[in-house]
């Protein structure tokens, strides 16, 4: 063999050895997920397309994780909560280069951008997986497995094994053990002093304030909202009327007299009545603008208005892990002599400084009376 050679072999033999080990970290195995389908795929996974949960993905697997992530639906993210998405792309500008595949519930989701990645999984919410339909079984019969993961139901149960499916998808089974747990934790400590209080549970209302004072919008029943304000100790007035989330009678509402009104808030309002939350809000604007919600015909008599028990709480930080401290906030807001010693906004922010790489900074949970 020649110098030219063997020099060209000793270059070489290093990225053989690299891919080698690549190859052979990933294995064949069975998972379960977590709606109970038994799915066959190569972890760790090296080609991942995600349609939701982002900062859930990353906070399990690490910032590393989003180095084999190949497709976004992107609209999920920067269209949904978009000054979260700057955050994270002001951090890791990578982020922008990953390929968008669409988002299902705008029916922008492409399918054929999907096998056109060739990736060797696709990890979708559940709601994600119903609405797709045969498009899903399109994509399985392709060759690429499908995982589904839940936040939306908002169920101790299905987010810790949501998180710890995330940690055996991206080879962080102990990490991901971790945040379940912790998750597990906090919301028990939540329901132990609620029970220890002794108190009788006040009556809530939770609305996405996304339409202003002038028109209600949707509430929630069993999921989101609606089982953060029960797990915050809250008699959910919507429960015996809306199963999920949906429109409810403003009578029914006025008739029913709650003790304390959540209206939660994002970032990219379009209409300009709305109530702001999230990244870059600052609370003065959060709060003139929850302020606003009291004028609603019939609210000036209500308990919660009469007795300045109106909140803002961002729904970016629903359906995800740090959700945790959203429970906090309505727990302490309900009984507040039981949870005096608790923060919830700085384990807010304890969460992501702990499991992310961004610092958010905004205005996360705030009251009318400032």
């Amino acid at each position: 063999m020649t110098l030219r050679r063997i020099a060209a072999a000793s270059l070489i033999a290093p990225f053989l050895a690299l891919a080698a080990t690549t190859l052979a970290a990933a294995e064949p195995r069975s998972v379960t997920d977590v709606i109970g389908r038994e799915v066959k795929v190569d972890l760790p996974a090296q080609r991942v397309v995600l349609g939701f949960y982002f900062e859930d993905y990353m906070a399990v697997g690490g910032e590393k994780a989003f180095d084999r992530v190949v497709g976004l639906s992107r609209e999920a993210w920067e269209g949904w909560v978009p000054a979260n998405w700057a955050m994270h792309t002001a951090h890791r500008p990578s982020l922008t280069d990953i390929a968008d595949v669409g988002e299902v519930e705008a029916q922008t989701f492409s399918v054929e951008k999907v096998l056109a990645l060739k990736p060797d999984l696709l990890v979708l919410a559940d709601w994600q997986y119903k609405a797709l339909g045969l498009d899903a079984d399109r994509i399985e019969e392709n060759g690429i497995p499908i995982v589904v993961v839940d936040y939306n139901a908002q169920t101790v149960e299905r987010h810790a094994a949501s998180t710890r499916l995330l940690g055996t998808l991206t080879g962080e089974e102990a990490r991901a053990g971790e945040i379940a747990s912790f998750y597990e934790g906090a919301l028990k400590d939540v329901a132990d002093r609620v029970a220890k209080s002794g108190l009788l549970k006040p009556k809530v209302y939770v609305e996405f304030g996304n339409k202003g004072p002038a028109e209600y919008s949707f509430t929630y029943g069993k999921n989101m909202w609606g089982a953060m304000a029960t797990a915050g100790g809250g008699d959910n007035i919507a429960a015996p009327f809306v199963e999920w989330w949906g429109p409810i009678n403003p009578e029914q509402v006025l008739a029913s007299k709650p003790d304390a009104i959540f209206l939660s808030g994002r970032e990219n309002n379009k209409n300009p009545a709305a109530l702001p939350m999230g990244q870059g809000v600052e609370p003065a604007v959060a709060r003139e603008k929850l302020k606003a919600f009291e004028s609603r015909p019939g609210w000036a008599q209500l308990p919660a208005v009469k007795n300045g028990q109106l909140f803002g709480v961002y729904q970016g930080a629903s359906r995800t892990n740090s959700d945790f401290a959203m429970v906090q906030f309505i727990a302490k807001q309900l009984y507040p002599a039981a949870f005096a010693d608790v923060d919830p906004v700085a384990n807010y922010l304890g969460y992501y400084a702990k499991y992310l790489p961004v610092v958010p900074k905004g205005t996360f949970a705030i009251d009318v009376k400032g």
